[in-house]
């Protein structure tokens, strides 16, 4: 009799518990705090991911905790620091990521078994933190989705190791699905040309040309086998033909190089540079590989680059937001989502 009723108090259990789908929005990651110790911390879980850093051999952890992590967090404070949400005193990628995961909560709102969150890769909110909350409201079934639009090892990969690694802990695993990379996708081409056209309508100028920035890689990485410059350049393709442009009015280069070795190109900076030294005097930039405005874009492009443009003869810069939490980014945000929840909806 104790057998049998164990086994009816645990059917009652399971028929009790709320069976609920859980999505779990991620992006990159940030520090907590922009000064030198919170960057010193993100960049060192950050640079010791064997998918960013490949070869996280000997030399390599001596010229990070040797060098990098001595002098690179004061650096890149400063930077933060020029672009840091002082009000809510946190980063701008952590203020829109959170703005996705609630606009994309109201938006499918009449799916009340749908429970919507998000995380970071690096720093926190973590997606260990993430997935033990939402198996905790009854979660029994898990999207993940990475907020990059063209996949690489270093960006798309390495969110699902982690999510991986949290799941082999855990005895009771949510049944588990990962968006795919949409970098051709309908509705994220469409979004990306309307807030491009939206904003060059708003500029009391008109641009010469537009370069689409997408960060950059180690060369020796698509070399291996990345799809990543591949599907880059399959955004930047589908991107020209949905607005009518040539290879000469929409270029194509890849920033944020870091390190000695050859990375993805034409870099950015460089082509700011040479553009302008050749007489171009107005410009645009977007970039389509980031679903959220963050260091690289507020800080790297809007700042640096446009001062690269400008100290070599260009006169005019404009760097044209991301699609963030806006009602183009968002669509797309909420297309994906309810595209791969099928069957769970």
């Amino acid at each position: 009799m104790t057998a049998v009723a164990s086994i009816e108090s645990a059917k009652a259990a399971a028929e009790t518990r709320p069976q609920r789908v859980g999505v779990l929005l991620v992006n990159l990651g940030t520090p907590d705090t922009a000064d030198a110790r919170g960057v010193r911390v993100y960049l060192k879980e950050f640079l010791s991911d064997v998918r960013v850093i490949e070869d996280q051999g000997l030399l390599w952890k001596l010229i990070l905790n040797g060098i990098i992590l001595r002098v690179r967090p004061a650096r890149k404070a400063r930077d933060y620091l020029k672009i840091w949400n002082t009000e809510n005193n946190e980063s701008p990628l952590k203020t829109v990521t959170r703005a996705q995961s609630d606009k994309l909560a109201a938006a499918i709102a009449d799916h009340d078994h749908v429970v919507v969150d998000w995380a970071m890769r690096y720093g926190n909110p973590s997606i260990a933190s993430r997935i033990e909350a939402l198996t905790a409201q009854g979660c029994d079934r898990l999207l993940v989705v990475p907020l990059y639009p063209q996949y690489s090892a270093a960006t798309t990969a390495t969110v699902c190791d982690e999510v991986f690694r949290v799941l082999a802990s855990m005895r009771a695993q949510p049944t588990l699905r990962i968006t795919p990379p949409y970098y051709d996708d309908p509705d994220y081409i469409e979004a990306l040309a309307v807030s491009i056209s939206a904003h060059l309508a708003s500029l009391p100028f008109q641009p010469e040309l537009i370069v689409a920035s997408f960060h950059g890689m180690p060369q020796k990485y698509v070399d291996k086998g990345d799809p990543y410059q591949v599907q880059c350049i399959a955004t930047t393709d589908a991107l020209r033909k949905r607005m009518g442009l040539d290879a000469g009015k929409l270029m194509l280069t890849f920033q944020s190089r870091f390190g000695f070795d050859e990375w993805l190109q034409p870099y950015t900076d460089k082509t700011m540079e040479k553009l302008a030294k050749e007489g171009v005097r107005r410009i645009a930039v977007v970039t389509p590989g980031f679903s959220a405005d963050c260091l690289e874009t507020l800080e790297e492009i809007a700042q640096e680059n446009a001062e690269i443009f400008k100290h070599n003869g260009g006169e005019q810069f404009t760097f044209i937001p991301c699609l963030n939490d806006s009602d183009p980014g968002m669509d797309v945000i909420r297309q994906l989502v309810l595209r791969e929840l099928q069957g769970w909806i």
